[in-house]
């Protein structure tokens, strides 16, 4: 009986070494089918990625090899102008897509330039709209319609309605940005899609957009507020990976910790060359096991990082802590819109004169760009941030 005992517990043993193989195998079988199914082989033409100047907000402008456009976000509205005349700079005829990250004004609030002076074809958003924007009755309504009693827990809270003033309605800036969003996009023509994981864009020649976020379900108010950290709003932005040959970048718009962590346990792909680094360097997103995932210290490929912020922000972006953690995860290229201006990546897909792919900045930093800030706002929903769209302050008026 001994010997039968003995001989089962082999047997197990090697049982669970199979298992164990066969898993690591699957796991780097999957990476490879990642670069050789998912991504096309490059038409050695060049794609170009310019993450534009908008102050505190995010606007970055993709050609793609076959000149398919996608602009993602498109500022605030103060910088709508910034955004109009850098497509015409670049020669930009339609936009193929529009990407809202996330309906905080400083990502669609000068959306409504971009519709009104471009064919724009299509529309890919979170399908999460500024929580002070549902009414009581719309909110009890998807509620009962949709998603029953139990999913209705799931829903943001309504927001204290707006005040009047002289007897008109103030309406919050998040809601104004909005609305004139939905009213650009519905005279627009263009086809509205939400952004869902695992959802492919193809911009031509090789050059492939991922969607990685939202994860469902959304996150909501209740748990932000009860995790200390950031908004939901923001937790719920659409993340998305660009692939073009051996290049790839990650475009996390104001992407939290939370919504980090779904990434990683989700198994998402997120190895890539370039980040551009969620919430303008918020101290409540790119966190240390995120970063993990993101770059690999073993790889001797450049590692590049880019926040877009502004120079005045009150919200301590980029923090400090966050800078730390690049730099501790191998970053050996960081740029800042905040310092630098306009931020331009060009590549062709593959090794061209012994680089991968080519950064540059508008103007050279005067300052060093390892600092961070000290804040004086706090960017959670705890400190209502979404509810009185407290952005970036009026820009400062250059000395004559």
């Amino acid at each position: 009986m001994a010997r039968s005992r003995g001989g089962a517990g082999c047997l197990l043993a090697v049982l669970v070494i199979i298992l164990a193989t066969g898993a690591f195998v699957s796991y780097k079988f999957k990476l490879l089918w990642w670069k050789t199914a998912a991504v096309p082989p490059p038409s050695g033409k060049e794609l170009q990625i310019h993450v534009l100047d908008v102050g505190q907000g995010d606007s970055i402008l993709i050609i793609s090899p076959e000149n398919k456009v996608m602009l993602v976000d498109a500022g605030d509205e103060k910088n709508g102008q910034t955004v109009l005349d850098a497509l015409k700079r670049y020669g930009v005829q339609q936009i193929d897509y529009f990407v809202a990250s996330n309906t905080h004004p400083d990502h669609i609030g000068g959306a409504s330039f971009v519709f009104n002076n471009f064919k724009v074809a299509n529309v890919l958003w979170n399908d999460f709209p500024p929580p002070e924007a549902v009414s009581d009755q719309t909110a009890n309504k998807n509620s009962n319609q949709k998603q029953g009693k139990t999913q209705a827990k799931n829903q943001p809270k309504p927001q204290p309605k707006p005040a009047t003033q002289h007897g008109k309605v103030v309406k919050f800036p998040t809601v104004e940005a909005f609305d004139n969003f939905k009213s650009a996009v519905d005279g627009s023509g263009a086809q509205l899609k939400k952004a869902e994981p695992d959802q492919k864009v193809d911009l031509g020649g090789g050059a492939v957009i991922t969607v990685l976020a939202p994860v469902p379900p959304p996150f909501t108010r209740e748990q932000m507020i009860s995790s200390r950290s950031g908004n939901e709003s923001n937790a719920n932005s659409v993340v998305m990976r660009l692939d073009y040959g051996d290049f790839s970048m990650l475009l996390t718009g104001d992407a939290e910790s939370q919504t980090e962590d779904r990434l990683v346990g989700r198994e998402s792909n997120l190895y890539v060359n370039v980040l551009k680094v969620a919430h303008h360097g918020s101290k409540y997103a790119t966190s240390d096991n995120f970063l993990k995932h993101v770059f690999r210290k073993d790889d001797t490929q450049p590692k590049a990082a880019i926040i877009s912020l502004s120079e005045f922000n009150r919200y301590g972006h980029p923090n400090q802590d966050v800078l730390n953690r690049l730099k501790a995860a191998g970053i050996t290229q960081l740029y800042r819109t905040d310092l630098q201006g306009e931020i331009t990546i060009t590549t062709t897909g593959k090794v061209k004169d012994g680089h991968l792919f080519e950064i540059k900045a508008a103007k050279e930093a005067k300052t060093d760009l390892w600092t961070g800030r000290e804040g004086t706002k706090d960017d959670s929903s705890r400190s209502g941030f979404i509810t009185y769209g407290d952005y970036e302050p009026a820009r400062r008026q250059k000395k004559k």
